[in-house]
């Protein structure tokens, strides 16, 4: 889309990122526990003006929200639901680079979950839900994720699957799998171009299951993208860079100034 409110962004593009995380990753990944300090206003303060200025240098303007997925959870489904209630407040904090979030269930709490599916859809107003099988427990191809996405089919909620083939739980064979048995629901795959071979998998996935669209978080390079969208069209890719809170995110994007510069048309890159 073409701007028309004087938004000094990526030249002519209006950049909309569809992976960002709120929240903590490194206590589930072999980083230093969390201290407490992170709930303090200050840290609050210091973690937006840092992703706005991140967004700004990038030429990104708005961002879907999604929670880490390293939370702790010693009370279980309340702490699911904190966790939910804190991204859509974080969402309206700032609605004007954060129009959407996106909430979180674990498939551990099983039929406990669908509670919280229509919780955060009806009183909520999150319009998707994030599964990152590397830090929940489970396989991708649960039976009770696939009973989740039938649900959230009947809301319209969104599925983002993380799909970083380098962990078993999160395989792209089981994303496959998985979006086959729910052919209508348009399926969002996070961090599936983090390597040559995965990125060649999902020229397979695509394949067998054409409901599946991938973001460019992870990916060292576009090229293998650029051919991607070359072959099955570019509205099946959207930018997505994985940012953090920080202190663990500080980076722009490498991605951006590759997707402009290519060789797509001009209209595949407002697509993408």
């Amino acid at each position: 889309m073409r701007r028309s409110d004087g938004f000094d962004g990526f030249g002519d593009f209006d950049v909309f990122d569809v992976h960002h995380h709120v929240g903590r990753a490194f206590d589930a990944l072999g980083g230093e526990l969390d201290d407490g300090s992170e709930e303090s206003e200050e840290f609050a303060r210091v973690e937006l003006a840092s992703r706005l200025g991140i967004m700004d240098r990038g030429g990104v303007r708005q961002a879907l929200v999604i929670p880490g997925h390293g939370y702790l959870r010693p009370n279980g489904l309340a702490d699911t639901r904190r966790v939910n209630d804190a991204i859509a407040a974080y969402r309206d904090r700032t609605p004007e680079r954060f129009p959407v979030a996106c909430g979180i269930v674990e498939p551990r709490d099983g039929v406990a979950a669908f509670a919280e599916i229509d919780r955060v859809h009806d009183e909520l107003g999150i319009v998707a839900i994030s599964f990152h099988t590397r830090f929940q427990g489970v396989s991708m191809d649960s039976a009770w994720i696939l009973r989740y996405l039938e649900r959230m089919g009947e809301l319209a909620l969104v599925p983002v699957i993380h799909a970083m083939d380098d962990t078993p739980e999160e395989s792209l064979w089981k994303l496959a799998s998985i979006a086959r048995r729910v052919p209508d629901l348009t399926i969002l795959a996070l961090d599936a171009f983090s390597g040559f071979e995965a990125s060649r998998q999902c020229f397979h996935v695509v394949d067998v299951a054409p409901n599946v669209v991938f973001d460019t978080s992870l990916s060292y390079n576009f090229d293998v993208i650029e051919d991607f969208a070359r072959r099955f069209g570019a509205a099946r890719i959207v930018f997505g860079t994985d940012l953090y809170s920080y202190p663990v995110g500080r980076r722009i994007s490498h991605l951006l100034p590759q997707i402009v510069e290519s060789s797509l048309s001009e209209d595949d890159k407002r697509a993408i």
